[in-house]
């Protein structure tokens, strides 16, 4: 009689872990993204789901504390035994759901609604066309937002791999700057941000954004007057601008907008909406927009 209710505890331990695992985040996985149900978003294939779904059923450290708190004696033993067996047993299945992946047709999973969505975006605000500064293609596959402070000296240095980016991309490639003065450390970048928004409502943000990205050495009101002159603006309305804090209401926003990407630091960029942490010189950026326009090109031919 005990041989038969060891051998009960050790295959109920087997079956939770691994089919309880299996169904209850798979089947959970499909109502919640089925297209007729939940219609929530997958970033991955639903089989895959249930291939991570197999192999969470391995585990030991929180499976044998519990069967210690539940079970004495021989009744131990056996749970210890189903732990170790419930391992093996989901690693073989996740192996298994895995390589059965490779054997479905993309186009029934297409018909089944199951195939990926669109990947998550982490920029919290999208581009406005209408009211961010966009150099480049603005109907362009890919769009490269930077996150810059005109102090910020590592701003300046990716300021080169940026232009040779829109060279190579010419048709391809959309570029925003967005504000993100780092004023508790570059104390005149808040200034110069304002002037950078002075000089676009006279049609010049790009010239200005050149010049102050170039001199960081030089960013007092005396160098600012000085640039706007050099670049022909009004100079009694760019002052005006500078003195009342006009647009200091538009730099907020971008750093507002910044929070809530969780952006903290500059340089900070974005490729399609996905955070880039990774080097920004052109090799590692020209590489992120090759991968985006494959992905876009994907994308518009599974539409």
């Amino acid at each position: 009689m005990r041989g038969c209710a060891s051998t009960g505890v050790t295959l109920g331990v087997v079956a939770g872990l691994v089919g309880g695992k299996f169904l209850g985040i798979g089947l959970t996985t499909l109502l919640a993204a089925h297209p007729r149900l939940g219609r929530l978003p997958l970033t991955i294939e639903l089989p895959k789901v249930f291939g991570v779904a197999a192999v969470a059923g391995i585990g030991f450290t929180l499976s044998l504390f519990i069967a210690e708190l539940a079970f004495q004696g021989e009744e131990l033993e056996e749970a210890k035994v189903g732990v170790l067996a419930a391992s093996l047993a989901a690693a073989l299945l996740g192996y298994a759901v895995f390589e059965g992946m490779r054997h479905i047709p993309q186009p029934g999973l297409k018909r089944a609604g199951l195939t990926p969505a669109e990947p998550l975006i982490d920029l919290a605000v999208p581009v406005d066309p209408e009211r961010d500064h966009v150099r480049g293609m603005k109907d362009a596959a890919v769009t490269l937002v930077e996150y810059g402070d005109f102090e910020c000296p590592y701003c300046r240095r990716a300021e080169a791999a940026i232009r040779e980016l829109l060279t190579d991309f010419a048709n391809d490639l959309r570029y925003v700057w967005r504000h993100l003065p780092l004023s508790d450390v570059h104390p005149q970048a808040q200034l110069a941000a304002e002037a950078a928004e002075a000089a676009a409502a006279q049609g010049a943000f790009r010239p200005m954004h050149d010049l102050l990205i170039s001199h960081q050495e030089a960013l007092e009101l005396p160098d600012l007057k000085r640039y706007a002159g050099e670049l022909g603006l009004n100079l009694e309305c760019f002052w005006d601008d500078l003195r009342s804090r006009t647009h200091a209401p538009r730099i907020a926003d971008d750093v507002d907008s910044a929070d809530a990407s969780r952006v903290s630091g500059t340089p900070s960029f974005f490729v399609n909406g996905r955070r880039h942490e990774d080097a920004y010189d052109i090799e590692t950026l020209s590489r992120l927009v090759r991968e985006a326009l494959a992905a876009a090109s994907g994308a518009s031919g599974r539409r």
